[in-house]
């Protein structure tokens, strides 16, 4: 928590407060723990009422969305990227400017341009990120983090805009895309939360929802950040190549937006 802490300090977020364990007692009665730290500019946000928002601004700036338009391929040109549109009508785009954001197809998409150098596509490795509810009121206030583990944030409580507890994501890594949660994973969540909420009852969790991230290192490797390639690593002008862009894109996507259009500048 110390280093955490100071890397907190080095980003910035200078806000963190140590709390002891009577003073998160009387934020969180139903918590235990030994020491804590409160981090009070933390939130939740609408996901979707934010996706549904830089829509609607793209568009009044003249953004115009294809839907149900994979790419299939393309290839480097000397003016920009030409991209082969699939779906029910097939077209080629040529495009002076082509941000990858293809989340879990991302190092595929870069792959399928002709003349994109190979040695510079990452090796995906696809870490499962399983979820349980806890039906009916939940007995926190605030998002509860236990101390992160080496792939992820640890098993944590999150509070939906409803108010409903979820707990996850663990970390499962898979060689497929695959979204069922598999109920017997709760034995390992069960574990994990009386580290810090001693009380839960055994069958108070259900299956909820799971998502996969992106990781740029395997199991057992150590953690690496987003990798956001612009033309000066691999040669392609106009393309900027976002790997490894995980669940913490959607809150930083201003920032990330910020960064290419840097690199677009440059």
């Amino acid at each position: 928590m110390e280093r955490l802490f100071a890397q907190a300090a080095g980003n910035g977020v200078d806000d963190l407060e140590w709390l002891t364990p009577a003073q998160v007692h009387a934020l969180e009665p139903a918590i235990h723990c030994i020491a804590a730290l409160r981090s009070p500019s933390t939130g939740i946000i609408d996901s979707h009422a934010l996706m549904l928002a830089l829509q609607a601004d793209a568009e009044r700036a003249g953004a115009v969305f294809v839907l149900l338009s994979p790419v299939v391929g393309g290839e480097a040109l000397a003016n920009g990227v030409a991209l082969d549109m699939g779906g029910e009508n097939s077209v080629r785009v040529t495009a002076r400017t082509v941000v990858n954001s293809a989340g879990l197809h991302a190092a595929r998409v870069a792959l399928s341009l002709r003349g994109f150098p190979a040695e510079r596509a990452p090796a995906y490795y696809y870490a499962k990120g399983n979820y349980f509810v806890l039906p009916g009121r939940a007995p926190f206030n605030h998002l509860i983090y236990p101390v992160p583990e080496q792939a992820g944030l640890g098993v944590h409580v999150t509070l939906d805009l409803g108010g409903q507890a979820r707990f996850g994501p663990d970390v499962e890594w898979v060689d497929r895309i695959d979204y069922q949660v598999d109920p017997r994973r709760a034995d390992v969540f069960y574990e994990a939360i009386r580290r810090y909420w001693p009380d839960l009852e055994d069958g108070a969790l259900q299956p909820g929802y799971a998502g996969i991230r992106p990781k740029l290192q395997g199991p057992g490797q150590p953690a690496v950040d987003f990798w956001i390639q612009g033309p000066a690593e691999h040669g392609i002008a106009g393309l900027i190549n976002l790997f490894g862009i995980e669940s913490p894109g959607l809150t930083a996507c201003l920032a990330i937006g910020d960064y290419v259009l840097e690199l677009l500048q440059d």
